[in-house]
């Protein structure tokens, strides 16, 4: 079985080499476009952050986030206070932005790795800037709209985060919220690290431009998927635009905006797929996550959930948000 597993691999790939050298001018536009929504899109909204989240872990913002949120995350998803770093920061950055951060903390020994699993879980969220600009207004022109596939986008994941209280809750943290304990700890954390600010500065450039060369790497394999099967599928446009998006996100959503279908079925689609995040982000994650053992399938189940949650929500609020 394992030999046959092994040809049909090596028939695939050798089949995507030939379309990729018979259909060359169609691969190529795939490819400029993942160029394209990488250098307009993704550079932009990630980079500054990873910089930026890479430069506050070594100056102990995780510890001073951690005794400040400890309550909150402790009581809401019973998972440590450290983690709120990573909840907040992936708000604002978006994915694959928790897996780095996840994984930052987890190497330096902040959580284990069921809280590493649980709280990349329910921190999965989109770039708010990407949901409010080119998804409201160049995909949809809705703005409207926009906002509430953000609204149900989020609050989708919340009730992931709720639903997954009971995996392996961490322990509780009996001590009091303290700011000046917050400061303690953070300050402890900046003065423990050996490396001077330029180092530190350096090596966070560095990590940020891999893992961003990794990300684009990623998209643009993808994309080129999507073009083969466009290419050798003749499928219902509708149909290939959604599978499209469950591979290559951006390009589904672009796709479906474009159909000649009610407002209301595309904003459901679209929150579907930017909450199951497609195959792309899937594989951004787990190849940040690769030197871990942290745990990928409670992850997939969670996408799933989150997509079929924030779908839900959409399908009753259209009608009463869009009328107001």
């Amino acid at each position: 079985m394992k030999k046959i597993v092994s040809v049909l691999i090596m028939i695939i790939l050798l089949y995507i080499g030939y379309e990729i050298l018979t259909e060359s001018e169609t691969i190529l536009k795939s490819v400029d476009f993942s160029l394209n929504v990488f250098k307009n899109n993704i550079f932009p909204s990630l980079f500054p952050f990873f910089v930026l989240s890479n430069i506050l872990i070594k100056c102990g913002l995780p510890e001073f986030m951690g005794n400040l949120f400890k309550g909150i995350m402790n009581k809401v998803f019973k998972i440590k206070g450290i983690t709120a770093f990573i909840f907040f920061m992936s708000i604002i950055s978006g994915n694959p932005a928790n897996a780095k951060y996840t994984r930052e903390l987890y190497k330096d020994g902040k959580i284990n790795k069921y809280e590493a699993t649980k709280i990349l879980c329910f921190t999965c969220f989109s770039n708010p800037l990407f949901i409010l600009g080119s998804v409201s207004i160049l995909f949809l022109n809705n703005k409207e709209a926009g906002l509430l596939i953000l609204i149900c986008h989020y609050v989708g994941n919340l009730f992931v985060g709720l639903g997954m209280r009971g995996y392996h809750p961490s322990k509780k943290e009996n001590d009091k919220t303290s700011l000046t304990k917050a400061i303690d700890e953070m300050h402890k954390k900046r003065i423990s690290n050996k490396d001077s600010f330029g180092e530190v500065i350096t090596n966070s450039l560095v990590s940020s431009i891999n893992t961003l060369l990794l990300i684009l790497g990623v998209i643009t394999s993808c994309l080129v998927l999507t073009t083969i099967i466009d290419n050798n599928l003749n499928l219902n446009s509708v149909f290939q635009s959604v599978l499209n998006g469950f591979i290559e996100m951006t390009q589904g959503l672009k796709y479906i905006s474009l159909e000649a279908i009610p407002l209301k079925l595309k904003c459901i689609l679209t929150v579907m797929i930017l909450s199951f995040g497609g195959l792309s982000v899937h594989m951004q994650i787990m190849s940040i996550l690769s030197d871990t053992d942290i745990k990928y399938l409670p992850f997939l189940c969670a996408r799933i959930c989150h997509a079929v949650i924030s779908s839900l929500l959409m399908y009753i609020l259209f009608d009463f948000w869009i009328n107001l």
